[in-house]
């Protein structure tokens, strides 16, 4: 499995990719930055992004995108930029028709050092020493984006179970719903002509 994480930011957009399946060793495979100047007109900025994140999906070809899930902090407009980074990286994946993930910046903590409380310091170490690197990648937002692919490659095997057994029971639902929908549907017919007779 190859995964391209996207750690969104409108100055700086982490990106990185690595490929391996859960259980064992993993590979880095390249690992960036997208940046974009912040003086420049925020349209610009995100066709930038899209670019920088069009460029490595022709480069990496990755199966699956994993990208960080915006969580409400106190500064708006951080927020608001990562948003739109964020949905720059989900759209440019869904062009291709590559599905893309979300994972919480705790859940990506967790799976990766143990803690959801860690720091980035603590994330680049562990990434670090995940991939056999020989240094942590710079900076901390490159970092992120292989700690979100790793953690993705790790989740996915649970995750498509459960979106498996969630289709299937959808699946379900609709052929019960559209049998009920027939069964009312020809119901009538037999109490008019009840009624007539």
């Amino acid at each position: 499995m190859r995964v391209l994480g996207v750690d969104p930011g409108l100055t700086r957009c982490g990106v990185g990719v690595v490929e391996g399946v859960a259980g064992r060793p993993l590979t880095m495979r390249g690992v960036g930055v997208v940046r974009t100047p912040a003086d420049a007109e925020l349209g610009l900025r995100l066709v930038a992004v899209e670019q920088g994140i069009e460029r490595w999906l022709d480069e990496y070809a990755p199966e699956y995108v994993a990208v960080e899930r915006v969580f409400s902090q106190h500064n708006v407009r951080t927020v608001m930029g990562t948003a739109q980074a964020s949905a720059v990286a989900m759209l440019c994946a869904a062009r291709r028709g590559i599905p893309v993930a979300l994972h919480t910046p705790s859940e990506v903590k967790a799976a990766v050092t143990g803690s959801g409380r860690a720091d980035k310091a603590q994330v680049g170490a562990m990434v670090t020493r995940l991939l056999r690197l020989d240094a942590p990648p710079k900076p901390a937002d490159a970092a992120d984006a292989l700690a979100l692919a790793i953690c993705h490659i790790w989740r996915a095997p649970a995750q498509n179970r459960l979106q498996q057994a969630v289709a299937q029971n959808r699946l379900q639902q609709a052929a019960a719903l559209h049998a009920a929908q027939s069964a009312s549907q020809a119901a009538p017919h037999h109490a008019s002509k009840g009624r007539t007779a």
